[in-house]
């Protein structure tokens, strides 16, 4: 049995009304989804599925951490998650995904949530993740270091200025 096959939702199999289904995430959920971003993490999350006739409100809440990368230094940090997210869901002729809206062959009738979930929680880290200022590896931090201060070289060093702005310079002094 597959890791994933807890996350295939049987829709026609689901009552009338509200279903409740619980998940608890783990380092393998992540290694069985090929996450390309985050690699573990411990997080557990509650799907509500409102059934109304063959269409289906689904109502994620997800809560924990994931361990990703730091931006600067690259060591594991850990990001706390909290994210609620929805997503409809109605039966048709062919699988496709719009927006909001996911149609499902009526024939099939099989939902697999695994990837909306890993997307929910990716969609929830903020584009820059850094350490706590002072929390980076400082050996990471120092080599970063040298080399931003080898690429501005010598700041007491004179530059030549490009004769162009010095035009404009002595035009403005003249004011």
């Amino acid at each position: 049995m597959s890791r994933l096959e807890p996350f295939k939702i049987d829709l026609k199999g689901l009552k009338e009304g509200i279903n409740v289904l619980e998940y608890d995430l783990d380092d393998e959920f992540f290694e069985s989804v090929e996450a390309p971003e985050i690699r573990k993490g411990k997080l557990h999350t509650t799907l509500s599925i409102q059934r109304i006739d063959d269409f289906f409100e689904l109502c994620f809440h997800t809560s924990g951490s994931v361990i990703i990368a730091c931006d600067l230094c690259l060591e594991d940090m850990e990001q706390p998650i909290e994210t609620t997210n929805s997503l409809m869901v109605k039966f048709g002729e062919e699988y496709s995904e719009e927006d909001d809206l996911v149609i499902v062959e009526k024939d099939d009738g099989v939902l697999d949530i695994s990837w909306f979930i890993y997307e929910f929680i990716d969609l929830n880290i903020p584009i820059k993740h850094v350490h706590a200022p002072g929390k980076c590896n400082p050996a990471m931090m120092k080599v970063l270091e040298e080399h931003s201060a080898s690429r501005r070289g010598n700041e007491n060093e004179e530059k030549p200025i490009d004769p162009r702005w010095a035009t404009l310079s002595k035009i403005k002094n003249k004011e």
